[in-house]
């Protein structure tokens, strides 16, 4: 782990470009994976969004293996082996779709979802190969990558879902083999000490994991952090089912994506600096309270501003709420200890996700738009209270301390 921070900057850096490129998968996956599943269907609508719920099982089941095989083969060819797994999802989606094969298209998108597994690592990896006053701010650079996701994957979808007709939206999944093979080729860049992964690490001993889950501080990043991405993907998945059910077309529904996919990593080039001057709990709070306005805008009419409008606070909402979290996490382990935690972090955040997903369609299905966006008010609501809680336990507790 390099202590430098001109080191430091280039690894996140670099981790933010293969973010650019190979995160570009998911909004394509996001996007049209409703979608596909719908035009894929002949009976009952309602499991649509199963694909989306197989990506998003794919980077929960694979955050663990990913941790492993990152210790294992380092960073450099265990980010590269994230990325072939993302090609070859991409090439087995494109063959479901030729073959009008549902199942096959779901394994195909989990496919996917395993290699973002090892793409939701480039966080975690940023921030060990960062001192302590730059975590934040290299954590905020990798997820600002995604900015050029939120332009890239859906201007991809338009430009190629329609390349192989009559087969639809084929052309997309092709494209993400060459998002995998510029990834791979970005990655190669990392400077030596990212390449050499827990080397160092590893010197210093890992306490029992149960102890380290046990501290209040990675207790609510949990909460606060798995629930501001369920929540997240539970309204996202919806969306472009809702839009196109109230008479738009795909590709107003995609642009509604991207818009969202914008809002959600745009602020990471100053989320850090918010981070560092108002305190992790507070850019969390200000998460919340915007997923709370997503929801009630998304109630307030079906026109397509409001669709937008929803989209956008509802990526600013998650901007903050997980980057917030993913701090307050990465401050509670030791670098020894990080592939065990950053694996089940993951696991329960993306498994949580995934169900998240599978429920936005049934819910959208029998109960409505409005009924999805409801659910957002009781869970973002229980965790401003454990915000609320914690300040108010430590603003008690500091008389004492001084005492």
């Amino acid at each position: 782990m390099t202590d430098t921070a001109p080191d430091a900057r280039r690894t996140a850096l670099v981790l933010a470009g293969a973010q650019a490129v190979l995160g570009s998968a998911a909004p394509i996956c996001l996007a049209l994976g409703g979608l596909a599943g719908h035009y894929l269907l002949d009976a009952d609508k309602s499991l649509a969004t199963l694909p989306v719920t197989g990506f998003t099982l794919g980077v929960a089941l694979g955050a663990v293996p990913a941790a492993v095989i990152i210790r294992l083969l380092g960073q450099r060819l265990g980010f590269a082996t994230g990325a072939l797994m993302t090609g070859s999802g991409g090439g087995l989606a494109a063959i479901a779709l030729f073959r009008m094969d549902f199942v096959l298209f779901v394994a195909a998108l989990g496919l996917i979802g395993v290699g973002g597994a090892f793409i939701q690592q480039f966080r975690f990896a940023a921030a060990d190969n960062a001192p302590p006053q730059f975590k934040a701010k290299a954590i905020s650079y990798v997820l600002g990558g995604g900015l050029v996701t939120a332009i890239l994957g859906p201007q991809i979808v338009i430009l190629t879902r329609d390349m192989f007709l009559p087969t639809m939206f084929a052309g997309a999944f092709v494209s993400i083999i060459g998002l995998a093979v510029a990834g791979m080729a970005i990655l190669a860049m990392l400077p030596a000490a990212a390449r050499r992964g827990e080397a160092v690490a590893a010197q210093e001993p890992a306490r029992p994991l149960g102890a380290i889950v046990m501290q209040p501080g990675f207790a609510l990043g949990l909460l606060c952090g798995v629930s501001t991405y369920a929540l997240m993907s539970f309204v996202m998945t919806g969306a472009p089912l809702a839009m196109v059910g109230c008479g738009f077309s795909t590709d107003e529904a995609t642009l509604g994506i991207s818009l969202h996919v914008m809002a959600m990593f745009g602020p990471s080039f100053f989320t850090g600096r918010l981070i560092t001057r108002f305190g992790k709990e507070a850019v969390m709070a200000a998460g919340l309270a915007l997923l709370i306005g997503c929801a009630l805008v998304a109630m307030s009419g079906i026109a397509l501003w409001q669709f937008w409008a929803a989209l956008v606070l509802l990526g600013l909402g998650w901007n903050f709420g997980f980057i917030g979290s993913t701090a307050m996490i990465a401050e509670t382990y030791r670098p020894s200890e990080k592939s065990k935690v950053a694996g089940l972090h993951d696991l329960i955040l993306f498994g949580t996700v995934a169900l998240s997903s599978l429920s936005s369609g049934m819910v959208y299905y029998r109960l409505g738009w409005n009924a999805l966006n409801m659910v957002v008010l009781p869970v973002s609501a229980l965790c401003l209270g454990a915000l609320l809680w914690r300040y108010l336990s430590r603003r008690a507790a500091a008389p004492d301390a001084a005492a």
